[in-house]
């Protein structure tokens, strides 16, 4: 397609099509088109956690939905709330059968290695005071029957694995209280210091036949993940942190000797953190971690900054104890948990690749990396013991995620669930992959969705999304749920524009980094091209836009409006706008200096460094110019973005006579968990919109 010319200041556009997916067919469907409502969005069900049993016979995974617990559970009063249960279907085709039905829902399915039981976690049990019951690790014999309690953790169990020979199960849990706090606590004599409730997690060991659990890991660290069984049963591999706390990037890598409890640090290559616990292979002789490079600038309290680079893999020689980094040269992307071939030469992971999700294959001696498939949106991989099977996730633009299984290589994959039957009858909008230039030259991607029925040649209404992080990507998949509710705007006449500009993930490091330094700077100018390239292929109305976004997005929201008018209206949800303010409140400081150079500081300088580079890329600085009537959303108990963000922008936008609207969701954090909250994000973002961009009354 030959370049597009555009106003001067936004240089030249070029936009291609990459892929097309069409909807479901209304007419093979035998039902008169209609859009997508909210009852539609909040009645989807979501697939996950598929576990392929060892001898490739069966999956089992979750479903989770929206159940009102009045029935079961009316301890919780009278509301909705999401939960998840086990399913099964077998491998070669059938009926998928619901096979657990707690009242709390149950989640992480694991076969035991002989393919007797499947282990899962769940909160059963009376609730005690204001506190529910702890999950803990039940078993369900396979061919049937009651589950059954493995353990009885005090503060319950996050996370467990296998032992080879299925005898044993090494589960984490956090350290308790002791009896003085616990009896302080129930008076309400608790005082909490900002980050002083350190509890660790550690890891134990439970005997299957005789319940007799052993504390394998203690002191002044705490485990991250579940621990890595080697293949002949004495060791495990961990990941640990100083500290619990998430700003906390400091990373080791253990083995550890479960009869002993030994410890022993895996040195990596020199300048390398360690991201992911080790994969053994299947000799025993040789560990699969991720890690990244070291870069990062350390604070005054020892923790550093993020570094923002790829995870590779590191392959790591234990009778030697040295690692080499495998990855680093071959493939420029985070690679992702691997599992090893049996042959023990090859490895396989999925991974992120532009706006799709992609399985690879890597040699252990060379680090040649293979893609095993191409633009599909592949996901959580389980294979059977002898690898000749795989079951995982795939979702697309048309459809929610589901259940496949394949051979090893991915291809020929069988479709085993489907999950939303009822999407049959709804409408939906198709998708385009497109790219653009950006003013500098760099190529930009990102999904455009269009108006259901939309007719090529004619201007509608677009909505631009930008998605959080801001290492993050949109991806080529299924757009319909309160924080990405595409297909719902589809139905109502509106494009939706997914830019992926400079900072997102899954387009090499070189484009993940590109924007450190620059929040605000060339992220801004790739989004506005690519509204730009809209607008001139004839798509997108240039009088009727309309921007929104959360987290991160919700920054590039904030700071669109106080950088052009063109925007009709805009919800900035979750937003930052004053990063210096941010930085003292945020609970990832280091993730913020990672982009801004460290803490903020006056140095007497206009570097990058400096508190006046923290002002000058914060939105609040430039309230003056806001016109674009601006709604903000936000979670009443957000430590990722605290309250006090939206709340400065607010007050001084209504100091200034401009447009602005705050509304806050009790009891929620970062996103929103809740029934009711998830319902009114979708509608009151809709309504604003609708009522400040289009001409004529609202229709609630």
């Amino acid at each position: 397609m030959p370049a597009i010319t555009l106003p001067r200041h936004w240089g030249a556009v070029r936009l291609t099509v990459l892929s097309l997916a069409a909807p479901l067919s209304l007419a093979a469907q035998g039902a008169a088109p209609r859009p997508m409502s909210m009852d539609d969005l909040m009645e989807l069900r979501s697939v996950g956690s598929p576990a392929l049993s060892p001898d490739g016979a069966r999956v089992v995974y979750t479903v989770s939905a929206w159940e009102h617990p009045a029935a079961r559970d009316t301890s919780k009063g009278d509301r909705h709330d999401q939960r998840s249960h086990l399913w099964m279907v077998p491998a070669a085709g059938g009926t998928p059968r619901q096979i657990t039905f707690g009242e709390r829902g149950e989640s992480q399915p694991q076969w035991s290695p002989d393919g007797r039981f499947i282990a899962f976690l769940a909160a059963r049990g009376t609730a005690t005071g204001d506190e529910g019951p702890r999950p803990q690790l039940w078993l369900l014999p396979a061919e049937g029957g009651e589950a059954m309690p493995l353990t009885s953790a005090r503060d319950g169990v996050s996370a467990y694995s296998w032992s080879p020979d299925g005898k044993r199960v090494a589960y984490l849990t956090s350290d308790s209280l002791t009896r003085d706090a616990e009896a302080r606590a129930r008076r309400r004599d608790d005082a909490k210091p900002f980050e002083g409730d350190l509890r660790l997690s550690h890891v134990w060991v439970i005997d299957v036949a005789t319940r007799a659990a052993t504390k394998v890991t203690s002191g002044a660290y705490t485990v991250r993940g579940a621990p890595a069984w080697s293949p002949d049963g004495a060791r495990l591999a961990l990941l640990t942190s100083p500290t619990p706390l998430i700003r906390d990037e400091r990373r080791d890598a253990w083995v550890v000797t479960v009869a002993t409890g030994e410890k022993v640090r895996l040195a990596p290559p020199a300048k390398m953190i360690p991201q992911f616990g080790g994969v053994w292979s299947p000799d025993g002789r040789t560990l699969a971690y991720g890690a990244l490079q070291d870069d990062a600038i350390t604070a005054g309290d020892g923790i550093p900054t993020r570094s923002l680079r790829n995870t590779v893999l590191v392959l790591h020689d234990v009778a030697s104890g040295q690692g080499r980094v495998l990855t680093a040269a071959t493939f420029d992307n985070s690679v992702g948990t691997p599992r090893w071939e049996p042959s023990g030469t090859h490895l396989v992971f999925t991974a992120q690749d532009r706006v799709w999700s992609t399985a690879y294959r890597v040699e252990a001696a060379s680090g040649r990396v293979t893609p095993l498939t191409a633009r599909r949106m592949v996901r959580g991989a389980s294979y059977s013991a002898d690898m000749q099977t795989v079951a995982y996730l795939q979702d697309g633009p048309d459809a929610p995620a589901e259940v496949y299984v394949s051979g090893a290589d991915f291809a020929a994959p069988r479709r085993l669930t489907t999950t939303n039957p009822q999407l049959a009858g709804v409408a939906l909008g198709e998708t385009e992959v497109v790219t653009w230039k950006s003013t500098d030259g760099v190529e930009v991607e990102g999904v455009l969705l269009k108006p259901v029925g939309y007719r090529p040649g004619a201007k509608v209404p677009l909505l631009v999304d930008v998605h959080g992080g801001p290492t993050g990507a949109h991806t080529n998949g299924f757009k319909a749920n309160w924080g990405n509710p595409g297909q719902y705007w589809a139905g109502r006449g509106w494009a939706v524009l997914y830019p992926n500009p400079r900072g997102s993930t899954g387009y090499g490091e070189k484009f993940m980094r590109a924007n450190i330094k620059d929040w605000g700077g060339g992220d801004y100018r790739d989004i506005m091209n690519g509204v730009d390239a809209l607008v001139s292929r004839g798509v997108a109305d240039s009088a009727k836009l309309a921007i929104t976004g959360w987290s991160y997005g919700g920054y590039m929201t904030g700071w669109v409006v106080s950088q052009t008018g063109r925007f009709k209206a805009a919800m900035m949800g979750a937003g930052l706008v004053n990063m210096v303010s941010m930085y003292g409140t945020t609970d990832i400081p280091g993730y913020i200096g990672t982009f801004y150079d460290g803490m903020p500081k006056l140095d007497g300088t206009l570097s990058n460094a400096s508190l006046d580079f923290y002002r000058r890329r914060s939105a609040i600085t430039y309230s003056d110019k806001v016109t674009t009537p601006l709604l903000m959303l936000h979670g009443g108990n957000d430590e990722r973005v605290p309250i006090g963000q939206p709340m400065e922008y607010y007050r001084y936008l209504r100091d200034r006579g401009k447009t602005a609207e705050l509304v806050f969701y009790p009891r929620e954090g970062h996103g929103l968990s809740e029934y009711y909250h998830q319902i009114d994000k979708v509608k009151r973002e809709h309504e604003w919109i609708v009522r400040h961009t289009l001409p004529g009354p609202v229709v609630p």
